[in-house]
């Protein structure tokens, strides 16, 4: 009995490797893994992982930032923008009155940037790449950021409803804002 137990248990088993095997093999659909990186700053890789996520779009780049004063994060932009694609940059109001803010240097290259005035503090540290990557976390935009301070940022990938989120939030926060003067900034 034990043996007749073993040996159907056995064809059960083959048959339904075999029959997912075929379901599989035949299949249309492609199954797409989430991705999410983490880093961590200072000395992280932080600023290497955004300037590699710039160098990597093909399309559009859509940033809300705190503080943003990195050089190599605003050169990744300069670049993206040489390469053709759409840049949209969303800033708090604290970087028309920083003296080395990246708002002025992406102004003087023509990258439109927009100023949230409406907040207390527009405190997003958010890039959106393709509309399918997003990074975010705690880490701004800043040399700072990557050499002293403590921070984290997320790479996140093949999440659409994140990404979804993130979209309707720019857009929301972009119709509230107004065009960085840099003639008023000091």
């Amino acid at each position: 009995m034990n043996k007749l137990l073993t040996l159907i248990i056995a064809l059960f088993l083959i048959s339904n490797v075999e029959a997912s095997w075929l379901v599989n093999k035949h299949s249309s659909s492609t199954e797409v893994k989430s991705d999410i990186k983490v880093y961590f700053s200072p000395h992280g890789g932080c600023t290497d992982a955004i300037v590699d996520e710039l160098n990597k779009a093909k399309q559009n780049v859509k940033i809300q930032a705190y503080g943003f004063s990195s050089p190599r994060i605003a050169r990744a932009i300069l670049n993206a923008k040489n390469r053709g694609l759409d840049i949209g940059i969303i800033l708090d109001k604290s970087n028309e009155k920083i003296r080395y803010s990246g708002a002025k240097f992406l102004d003087n290259y023509g990258i439109l940037v927009l100023i949230d005035h409406e907040p207390r503090i527009a405190h997003s540290k958010i890039m959106i790449l393709d509309e399918s990557v997003i990074i975010t976390g705690s880490f701004n935009f800043t040399k700072s950021a990557e050499e002293n301070n403590t921070e984290n940022l997320l790479i996140i990938r093949n999440h659409p409803e994140v990404v979804k989120q993130y979209l309707d939030n720019f857009e929301k926060r972009k119709l509230l804002s107004k065009f960085y003067d840099a003639k008023s900034a000091k």
